[in-house]
């Protein structure tokens, strides 16, 4: 069941005022996924969760400072618009559904991939950066990965298995 439009609808501007193009059904998204295969894009996966607002759409809004840009930006909104995130995800097959998450698109194909687990936690900054390098890598160059979309290498930290940066409340 979808969430109350009147809850979403601040977190949607947040990217949308930024010119993210909203996806909302599947042709939106069949059509944003055509474009791709001769642009880059980059795709948010938005999410009511305190990690999409803490750090994944101020991360993409810092990235949108950066020389290098895609070409496009897309979104859908998990738990809000099921049809069109649903038609998303079956496209980024191997990667497994998260939310919040951004794919970087090039030809059609994931080139690198931000899952939740390398947004909670993690500052909008750093997370920033993350998507800066890709755009430097990928976007306006012949560069694709060999072995499948890259995501950013996470430290553990020692004995917890657990990024250095996850916070608990005990």
């Amino acid at each position: 069941m979808p969430y109350p439009e009147a809850l979403v609808q601040p977190m949607r501007e947040e990217l949308t005022r930024l010119g993210v193009k909203e996806l909302f059904d599947m042709t939106d998204v069949d059509d944003a996924f055509e474009a791709a295969e001769t642009e880059t894009t980059l795709l948010i996966v938005n999410s009511v969760c305190g990690c999409a607002a803490a750090n994944a759409r101020p991360a993409v809004a810092l990235a949108m400072q950066a020389p290098v840009q895609p070409d496009r930006y897309v979104t859908v909104f998990a738990g809000q618009d099921l049809e069109a995130t649903a038609r998303a995800r079956a496209y980024l097959r191997g990667i497994p559904p998260s939310s919040p998450s951004i794919a970087l698109l090039k030809q059609g194909d994931p080139v690198f991939v931000l899952e939740r687990r390398h947004i909670e936690g993690r500052s909008a900054s750093a997370i920033a950066m993350d998507l800066m390098n890709a755009y430097k890598k990928y976007c306006g160059t012949d560069e694709l990965p060999e072995n499948g979309p890259e995501r950013p290498e996470l430290q553990q930290a020692a004995g917890h298995g657990l990024p250095p940066t996850f916070r608990s409340i005990r």
